[in-house]
């Protein structure tokens, strides 16, 4: 009889709850629907007691940082404030066991924690939309992908959220056949599974409701010009119509002029970097196109009720 495949869990503090579950029941109800002991697991911390999730509730852990009983994966499940946990320790506790050959997954920011250590250079990764600007900044040798989940060999990641019970749909579809993958997504009363190439967000198109190509060219050429704002008569020549049109089309779908949208874009922007990075008000500033402190300061005072600093120091 085949022995049952052994995941290892590595729970940062302030990991995200429901990525842990996803992760997890699936392989629970793979053992119950199957009547066989297919997947076993091992909960590890730092301290090797518990680890506290971001809703406040507490996972008691079967080990600390010591070496593994061999397991064929190891998954970080993280959340917020990832930065500030991703110790010394735990860094070099995951290079030990990839240097042993095991292979690693990282769910939720957990991506940011391989990355850290250097696991993911020119690897397509998936993280949590939320994050995709940090890894620009901090990571620009990170291939992002905004998939639901990336399955690689050696290195799996997934975004988040219910896109752990995806990767894990498609783990035991691999080791065991869709059958059984798709009798355990019926017990979740999981009728959505997605593949990994899965968008993580809902499209521009749906969520707004329409249907206009110009709209959404005109929302990536914004996206991917942060740095560097495009005038809306720029951005307009580069969509192909004038701009009077792209005017029309912001002021009937999104109610805003071009101008008025991407500076909230760039804002939104600006608050990920300031929640989830280090980098100084200065440089997050200029990576979201203000050249001006002063002007960046006052820009996100308007939309935020608060100054850039003020934000940082709420933080700490």
């Amino acid at each position: 009889m085949n022995k049952p495949t052994h995941f290892t869990f590595l729970l940062l503090p302030e990991f995200t709850h429901i990525a842990f579950s996803c992760a997890i029941e699936p392989l629970r109800i793979a053992n119950l629907v199957s009547g066989r002991d297919l997947y076993r697991w091992t909960l590890v911390s730092e301290d090797g007691a518990s680890a506290t999730c971001s809703n406040g509730s507490v996972t008691l852990t079967n080990q600390g940082l010591v070496p593994t009983v061999k397991c064929d994966r190891i998954f970080v499940i993280s959340g917020m404030n990832v930065q500030q946990h991703t110790s010394p320790g735990i860094l070099n506790w995951l290079r030990r066991e990839r240097v042993a050959g095991t292979p690693l997954g990282g769910i939720c920011s957990g991506a940011y924690v391989l990355a850290k250590a250097g696991f993911l250079d020119d690897l397509d990764t998936a993280v949590h939309w939320s994050w995709h600007d940090l890894f620009l900044e901090v990571f620009p040798d990170v291939q992002l992908v905004r998939s639901v989940f990336v399955a690689h060999e050696k290195i799996v990641t997934a975004s988040g959220g219910t896109a752990a019970a995806d990767l894990m749909l498609h783990l035991i579809a691999k080791d065991h056949g869709k059958t059984l993958a798709t009798e355990v997504a019926d017990q979740m009363v999981y009728n959505a599974v997605r593949e990994g190439s899965a968008p993580q967000r809902v499209s521009l198109q749906s969520r707004y409701g329409m249907r206009n190509v110009h709209l959404v060219r005109a929302v990536e050429v914004m996206e991917r010009s942060m740095e560097t704002p495009l005038s809306p008569s720029m951005i307009a020549r580069e969509v192909g119509i004038s701009t009077r049109q792209l005017e029309r089309l912001f002021a009937r779908y999104l109610n805003a002029t071009p101008k008025q949208y991407f500076m909230e874009m760039r804002l939104h922007r600006a608050r990920n970097l300031l929640v989830q990075s280090e980098q100084s008000v200065t440089n997050i500033g200029l990576a979201c196109g203000f050249q001006s402190t002063s002007h960046f300061s006052r820009m996100y005072r308007a939309q935020f009720g608060q100054t850039p600093v003020s934000q940082r120091s709420v933080l700490n």
